[in-house]
């Protein structure tokens, strides 16, 4: 005697249209595709599918640590291991300046608040 489920899997392999509209039911149950397309359809589907790309923690975790890195390229500019051509022109510009006597004087403004409360 055959079980319900071997029935079910005989009238599912039928090729009636009642097995045909039960096979795309079952698929839209579980997710799959409903009828049979062709490949483009399906390379859309299965992006469709995919986790999505904010979510996924190998794109998020792609870039190095940039606030890390630069403190460590400084700490190391400092003992003189790592040569930042960049912050050494700056600075030579900074000193050519300096020597010129074009040095920029910063005035800071205090508010009126600030300079009661100090005293």
């Amino acid at each position: 005697m055959a079980t319900n489920y071997a029935k079910y899997a005989q009238l599912i392999n039928a090729s009636t249209n009642y097995a045909r509209r039960m096979q795309r039911l079952s698929n839209r149950i579980f997710g799959e595709v409903a009828i049979p397309t062709n490949s483009k359809s399906m390379k859309v589907v299965r992006i469709f599918s995919e986790k999505p790309l904010h979510t996924n923690e190998e794109i998020i975790h792609y870039y190095p640590k940039h606030v890390e890195t630069s403190a460590l390229m400084l700490k190391l500019r400092e003992y003189g291991l790592f040569r930042d051509e960049h912050q050494d022109f700056k600075e030579e510009m900074k000193r050519l300046r300096e020597l010129r006597g074009k040095v920029k004087v910063w005035k800071r403004k205090l508010d009126q608040n600030k300079e009661l409360n100090v005293l």
